[in-house]
């Protein structure tokens, strides 16, 4: 099979085995949220997927590229599926805020996962390196778009800069996960997307041009 990149073993596996190949990577995060990376092993993961220790290798070449794929798996499914979302919505305003609810929403549903991307990932500047280069540009530029889009209709002020405004709705949003898995309390993330928008929405407004 053809491979995924430049390090992956396997191109993305048959109809036939895409279950276990997604047990083998939900696995991954459970374990490595439970245990952290260093101290999880490839045959817990394999133990958790119900699979035996070869046939991880069957589709990486180790624990790295394992996580790895693993994380590229689960964002690039964000993505898809906020472009989508967006694609249904004419106000730049109410995609970012429909942005900001899915962000939430969906670490919010799974805490492995949301630990994972706000603790593991950040603990490598190689795992932060390779992620931000296959899918943070992407979903930054996608944050840019919208608020460029605002500025061209006059809803957002002219002087600002479409990347700044984007680094700060990602970083509060990023901020209020990091809060959420700390937290002791048990309440929904996705709750908080409106008031996070809110916030970035009122720097961002052009009062003049608000309807």
């Amino acid at each position: 099979m053809p491979k995924r990149n430049s390090t992956a073993r396997a191109a993305a596996p048959s109809a036939r085995n895409a279950n276990k190949y997604q047990r083998i990577l939900d696995a991954a995060i459970e374990v490595i949220a439970k245990h952290g990376y260093a101290s999880s092993r490839v045959t817990d993961i394999a133990a958790r997927a119900g699979v035996a220790d070869g046939t991880i290798y069957l589709y990486f070449h180790n624990k790295e590229e394992l996580l790895m794929e693993a994380i590229n798996s689960a964002f690039a499914s964000f993505l898809s599926r906020a472009r989508a979302e967006l694609n249904q919505l004419h106000d730049p305003r109410e995609r970012l805020r429909r942005l900001a609810f899915l962000h939430l929403s969906m670490l919010g549903s799974d805490r492995n996962l949301a630990v994972v991307f706000q603790t593991e990932l950040r603990h490598s500047a190689k795992f932060l390196g390779q992620f931000s280069t296959r899918h943070l540009i992407d979903y930054f530029q996608l944050i840019r778009q919208e608020v460029r889009e605002g500025q061209r209709l006059g809803l957002f002020r002219a002087d600002l800069s479409d990347k700044i405004a984007a680094n700060c709705l990602f970083g509060a949003l990023d901020e209020m996960v990091t809060s959420w898995i700390l937290s002791e309390h048990e309440y929904p993330l996705g709750g908080a997307a409106d008031a996070v928008v809110d916030v970035i929405l009122r720097g961002l407004e052009n009062r003049a041009g608000v309807s």
